[in-house]
Protein backbone atom coordinates (compact mmCIF):
# COMPACT_ATOMS: atom_id res chain seq x y z
CA UNK A 1 0.00 0.00 0.00
CA UNK A 2 1.22 2.98 -1.10
CA UNK A 3 1.05 6.43 0.81
CA UNK A 4 0.99 9.86 -0.63
CA UNK A 5 0.92 13.22 1.12
CA UNK A 6 -0.26 16.37 -0.01
CA UNK A 7 -0.26 19.47 2.09
CA UNK A 8 -1.43 23.13 1.28
CA UNK A 9 0.64 26.58 1.98
CA UNK A 10 -1.05 26.68 5.52
CA UNK A 11 0.38 23.75 6.77
CA UNK A 12 3.77 23.61 8.72
CA UNK A 13 6.17 21.02 9.49
CA UNK A 14 5.42 19.43 6.17
CA UNK A 15 7.93 16.36 6.14
CA UNK A 16 7.49 15.71 10.02
CA UNK A 17 3.28 15.61 9.25
CA UNK A 18 3.67 13.39 5.87
CA UNK A 19 6.02 10.90 8.23
CA UNK A 20 3.57 10.77 11.18
CA UNK A 21 0.41 10.65 8.60
CA UNK A 22 1.65 7.73 6.70
CA UNK A 23 2.64 5.64 9.70
CA UNK A 24 -1.11 6.19 10.88
CA UNK A 25 -2.71 5.21 7.74
CA UNK A 26 -0.87 1.99 7.58
CA UNK A 27 -1.17 1.05 11.13
CA UNK A 28 -5.12 1.92 11.08
CA UNK A 29 -5.91 0.31 7.92
CA UNK A 30 -3.44 -2.79 7.21
CA UNK A 31 -6.32 -5.17 7.59
CA UNK A 32 -6.88 -3.60 4.20
CA UNK A 33 -3.39 -3.43 2.87
CA UNK A 34 -4.36 -6.63 0.17
CA UNK A 35 -6.89 -4.25 -1.44
CA UNK A 36 -5.82 -1.18 -1.38
CA UNK A 37 -3.16 0.50 -3.99
CA UNK A 38 -2.45 3.72 -2.73
CA UNK A 39 -3.91 6.07 -0.21
CA UNK A 40 -3.98 9.80 -1.43
CA UNK A 41 -4.45 12.37 1.67
CA UNK A 42 -4.70 16.20 1.01
CA UNK A 43 -4.77 18.61 4.14
CA UNK A 44 -5.47 21.84 3.50
CA UNK A 45 -5.68 25.03 5.37
CA UNK A 46 -8.92 27.16 5.10
CA UNK A 47 -8.73 31.24 3.92
CA UNK A 48 -7.56 33.31 7.13
CA UNK A 49 -10.20 35.55 5.72
CA UNK A 50 -12.98 33.82 6.04
CA UNK A 51 -11.97 31.95 9.59
CA UNK A 52 -14.65 29.83 11.34
CA UNK A 53 -14.21 27.45 13.42
CA UNK A 54 -13.18 24.27 10.72
CA UNK A 55 -10.89 26.36 8.98
CA UNK A 56 -8.81 22.65 8.14
CA UNK A 57 -9.64 20.35 5.65
CA UNK A 58 -8.43 16.83 5.25
CA UNK A 59 -9.54 14.74 2.38
CA UNK A 60 -8.43 10.87 1.99
CA UNK A 61 -8.65 8.76 -1.48
CA UNK A 62 -8.04 5.28 -1.38
CA UNK A 63 -7.47 3.28 -4.44
CA UNK A 64 -8.53 -0.46 -4.14
CA UNK A 65 -7.30 -3.28 -6.64
CA UNK A 66 -10.44 -4.23 -8.88
CA UNK A 67 -12.84 -1.98 -7.62
CA UNK A 68 -13.87 2.28 -8.08
CA UNK A 69 -11.52 4.31 -5.89
CA UNK A 70 -13.41 5.96 -2.18
CA UNK A 71 -12.95 8.88 -0.73
CA UNK A 72 -14.08 11.35 2.07
CA UNK A 73 -13.58 14.38 3.62
CA UNK A 74 -13.70 16.04 7.21
CA UNK A 75 -13.40 19.54 8.38
CA UNK A 76 -12.22 20.45 11.72
CA UNK A 77 -10.37 23.21 13.70
CA UNK A 78 -6.74 21.30 13.59
CA UNK A 79 -4.77 19.72 10.94
CA UNK A 80 -4.77 16.31 13.49
CA UNK A 81 -8.74 16.67 14.38
CA UNK A 82 -9.58 16.83 10.55
CA UNK A 83 -6.80 13.65 9.85
CA UNK A 84 -8.20 11.55 12.58
CA UNK A 85 -12.08 12.37 11.15
CA UNK A 86 -10.67 11.43 7.98
CA UNK A 87 -8.85 8.28 8.90
CA UNK A 88 -11.96 6.84 11.05
CA UNK A 89 -14.26 7.78 7.91
CA UNK A 90 -12.58 5.94 5.56
CA UNK A 91 -12.22 2.96 8.25
CA UNK A 92 -15.78 2.68 8.19
CA UNK A 93 -16.49 3.34 4.63
CA UNK A 94 -13.85 0.41 3.79
CA UNK A 95 -15.28 -1.60 6.44
CA UNK A 96 -18.69 -1.14 4.79
CA UNK A 97 -17.45 -1.53 1.06
CA UNK A 98 -15.09 -4.47 1.37
CA UNK A 99 -16.40 -6.32 4.52
CA UNK A 100 -19.72 -7.15 1.44
CA UNK A 101 -17.20 -8.16 -0.84
CA UNK A 102 -16.13 -11.00 1.48
CA UNK A 103 -19.23 -11.59 3.17
CA UNK A 104 -20.62 -12.49 -0.48
CA UNK A 105 -17.94 -14.50 -1.26
CA UNK A 106 -18.53 -16.60 2.25
CA UNK A 107 -21.93 -17.57 1.54
CA UNK A 108 -23.39 -20.61 0.60
CA UNK A 109 -25.23 -20.65 -2.96
CA UNK A 110 -28.90 -21.36 -2.85
CA UNK A 111 -28.00 -24.43 -5.07
CA UNK A 112 -25.99 -26.08 -2.44
CA UNK A 113 -26.69 -29.68 -1.02
CA UNK A 114 -25.79 -27.96 2.36
CA UNK A 115 -28.29 -25.37 1.54
CA UNK A 116 -31.78 -27.10 0.69
CA UNK A 117 -30.87 -29.80 3.40
CA UNK A 118 -29.44 -33.10 1.51
CA UNK A 119 -26.57 -34.40 1.74
CA UNK A 120 -24.95 -35.70 -1.63
CA UNK A 121 -24.34 -39.10 -0.66
CA UNK A 122 -27.78 -39.30 0.23
CA UNK A 123 -30.69 -41.58 -1.23
CA UNK A 124 -34.37 -40.55 -1.46
CA UNK A 125 -36.42 -42.27 0.84
CA UNK A 126 -38.91 -43.98 -0.66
Amino acid sequence: MQVQVNTSNGIDNREALERWAEGEIKQALIRFAGDITRIEVHLAAGSPDKGGASDKRCVMEARLARQAPVAVTQHASGTDEAFRGALEKLKHLLESKLGRVADHRRRDSIRSNDAIGAAPDEEPAD
